[in-house]
């Protein structure tokens, strides 16, 4: 089987997060990375014991032919989508970033009156930043004038079961006033 693209540091770092030790459950390992040739690619490889049990852990993917940076903006790939997280994680990470407190479900105006500290208010816009890159990612999985995701573009347990609870959230207008409500959201914190 080839490797996994990984197409950020991110990305891959968020697909590690959601894929627990096998042995405790546990998500946080200390990795030590390393680029390394693979099954004749080039590749990150990310190792280390488990903070909960201290099994050996790791993981192997593939690096791009070319890197894309991201900018002044959070980005977890480029133009193609992502081969870590199908359509239905994406938008499982996108409500999670859009959850945290003091986020919640604020609405932009709610969140102008909203008193933030300043880490409170670094925390929301890096929250706020991702919830917008995660939809950003689900758009990805839409071919040109669908309105929703292919059947392909949901290979995991929870991205299948976030597609079964919830299909209307999958749907171009429907991903796309998320993001618009994610990003006047982003506005109204960056303007303070």
């Amino acid at each position: 089987m080839a490797l996994l693209l990984e197409r950020s540091v991110e990305e891959a770092h968020l697909y590690m997060a959601m894929h627990p030790c096998e042995v405790c459950g546990e998500s946080d390992f200390e990795c030590q990375s390393a680029v390394v040739m693979a099954e004749g690619d080039l590749a990150s490889r990310y190792q280390g014991p488990c903070d909960g049990c201290g099994t050996a852990r790791e993981f192997v993917f593939r690096l791009p032919e070319a890197v894309s940076l991201p900018g002044n903006r959070v980005r977890f790939g480029g133009p193609e989508p992502s081969e870590l997280l199908d359509a239905g994680e994406w938008l499982w990470v996108a409500g999670n970033f859009a959850a945290v407190e003091p986020l919640g479900d604020l609405a932009a105006e709610d969140l102008a009156a909203e008193e933030l500290t300043g880490e409170e208010l670094a925390a929301a816009r890096a929250d706020l930043a991702g919830a917008v890159a995660a939809v950003d990612e689900v758009l990805k999985f839409l071919p040109d004038g669908a309105e929703e995701p292919p059947d392909e573009a949901f290979w995991s347990e929870r991205g299948k079961r976030v597609r079964a609870e919830s299909p209307a959230d999958l749907r171009r207008e429907h991903l796309e006033a998320r993001r618009a409500k994610y990003e006047e959201a982003l506005t109204v914190l960056t303007g303070r």
